[in-house]
């Protein structure tokens, strides 16, 4: 990826790299009453969750933040890559946001005031989305140019 690629994607991948590492760091932490919140509200979004105790859950859910943040803030990391996982990572949790129905306004796709702070991750979608976008457009220019 040419240099002027890499410095646009910075912004958006040292931000949200590093909140999503920085909440990932935070979730190792868990105690007993958030990791049960945690899986509670991923279980009634995600029944097939119901089987993994909440501790192992919040453990695995904060591995996977760390890796996804890692990978943001790795310039080696592609930016296809790194916006794969971030899409991955975001998507589902615009699916939890979407099969709860307390997070929204009654008939509406609008959060409720429960669901405010989840309903932000469409952003992560968004930059993830915008990430794998660029860097599919990148190699495809590259191999145009490759070919003359």
């Amino acid at each position: 990826m040419a240099l002027m690629d890499k410095i646009r994607h910075l912004p958006v991948r040292v931000v949200t790299g590093a909140y999503i590492l920085h909440a990932g760091i935070d979730k190792l932490q868990a105690d007993d009453d958030t990791s049960k919140g945690l899986h509670g509200m991923a279980s009634a979004a995600f029944p097939q969750l119901e089987r993994v105790p909440p501790d192992r859950f919040v453990r695995g859910l904060a591995v996977g933040e760390i890796a996804v943040g890692s990978a943001l803030l790795a310039p080696v990391v592609p930016a296809t890559l790194a916006g794969g996982a971030l899409t991955a990572f975001s998507g589902a949790l615009v699916a939890l946001y979407a099969r709860t129905p307390r997070l929204r306004r009654p008939g509406s796709i609008w959060p409720s005031p429960d669901g405010r702070a989840i309903s932000k991750d469409v952003w992560m979608l968004g930059i993830g989305v915008s990430l794998m976008a660029g860097g599919l457009a990148n190699r495809r220019a590259k191999r145009r140019a490759e070919r003359g």
